[in-house]
C-alpha cells in the first residue's frame, strides 16, 4: 500500500478542486438543461437522426451554434456559408481568451479540451470567479457544464420521439433566445447604438443579399462595429467626446436603471 504522506496529499487536493468545479457548475448547468432540452427536440423534429443531438452537442458544443447549424443542415445551407456563419457567430471567444484562466492547464490534451468547451457560460463563471483557478477545478467545471448540456439534448430527442405531432414554432426557440440575450444586453443607453446598429445591418441584408441575410448582416454589423470604432478613436485623438460602441458592449449589465444611466 503507498502511504506517501504528498501523494496522498494531492490526491486529496484534486478530488477537492473537482468538486468546487462541480460546484460552480451547478447553477449555469441547470440553465442549460431545458436550452439543451429544446435543441434535442428541434433535431427531433427537423427530423434528424437521433444521434445527430449527442453528436453535435459533444463535437461542436456551442449552444446557439448547434441550433442554428440543424436549420442549416435542414435547409440545405452550402459548407461555405455554414463555416462563415459559424465562424462569425463564435468569434467573441476570441476575445474571451484574454481574460479565462487557461494557464493553469497544463496538459497540452486538456488545454486542447478546455479551448474547445469556452463557452459563454463557462466564461462568465470565471469571470466572476477571478482567483483560486486550478487545471482540475477548471476542467471539471467545464466538463459538467457540457454534461448538462449533453443530458438536455438526449432528453430532448427522446421526449420528440414520442409526441404524436411536431411542435409548431420551435423552431423559433434560436430566434426567441438571441431576442432575450440582445433585450439583455440593451439594458442602458450606451448599449443602444449597438440595437441600432445591429437592425441597420439587419435592413441591409435583406435590400443587398436576401438569400444569404444571416451572414451578410453579421458582416455589415462586424463592419459597422469597426467603423464605429475608428470614428470613436478619432474623436479621442482630437480631444472631442466620443463613445466607443465596443466599450459600451463590455459595460457589465446591472439590474439598477439609476446606475445604468449614470
Amino acid at each position: 500500500m503507498n502511504t506517501d504522506p504528498a501523494l496522498t496529499a494531492a490526491t486529496v487536493s484534486t478530488s477537492a478542486e473537482v468538486r468546487r468545479g462541480l460546484r460552480l457548475s451547478s447553477a449555469a448547468g441547470l440553465g442549460l438543461v431545458p436550452l439543451g432540452v429544446a435543441f434535442g427536440l428541434l433535431v427531433a423534429q427537423a427530423p434528424l437522426p437521433w444521434w445527430t443531438a449527442p453528436l453535435l452537442s459533444t463535437v461542436v458544443f456551442a449552444g446557439s451554434v448547434e441550433l442554428l447549424l440543424v436549420s442549416l443542415i435542414v435547409a440545405g445551407t452550402p459548407l461555405v456559408s455554414v463555416a462563415v456563419t459559424v465562424f462569425l457567430l463564435n468569434f467573441r471567444h476570441v476575445f474571451y481568451a484574454f481574460s479565462f484562466p487557461l494557464r493553469v492547464v497544463r496538459s497540452r490534451p486538456a488545454r486542447l479540451y478546455s479551448m474547445g468547451a469556452l463557452i459563454d457560460e463557462a466564461y462568465a463563471i470565471a469571470t466572476t470567479h477571478r482567483t483560486g483557478w486550478t487545471g482540475p477545478r477548471l476542467l471539471a467545471m467545464q466538463a459538467a457544464l457540457q454534461v448538462y448540456w449533453v443530458f438536455g439534448g438526449v432528453v430532448g430527442v427522446a421526449a420528440g420521439s414520442l409526441l404524436p405531432a411536431p411542435i409548431e414554432g420551435l423552431e423559433f426557440a434560436l430566434t426567441a433566445l438571441f431576442i432575450v440575450l440582445a433585450l439583455d444586453a440593451a439594458r442602458t443607453r450606451r448599449q443602444v447604438p449597438l440595437v441600432v446598429m445591429a437592425a441597420a445591418a439587419v435592413v441591409v441584408g435583406v435590400a443587398v443579399a436576401p438569400g444569404e441575410l444571416l451572414v451578410t448582416a453579421f458582416a455589415v454589423y462586424v463592419l459597422f462595429l469597426i467603423v464605429a470604432h475608428l470614428v470613436a478613436r478619432r474623436g479621442r485623438d482630437v480631444g472631442l467626446p466620443a463613445e466607443d460602441p465596443l466599450e459600451a458592449a463590455a459595460v457589465p449589465v446591472t439590474d439598477d436603471p439609476e446606475e445604468g444611466r449614470r
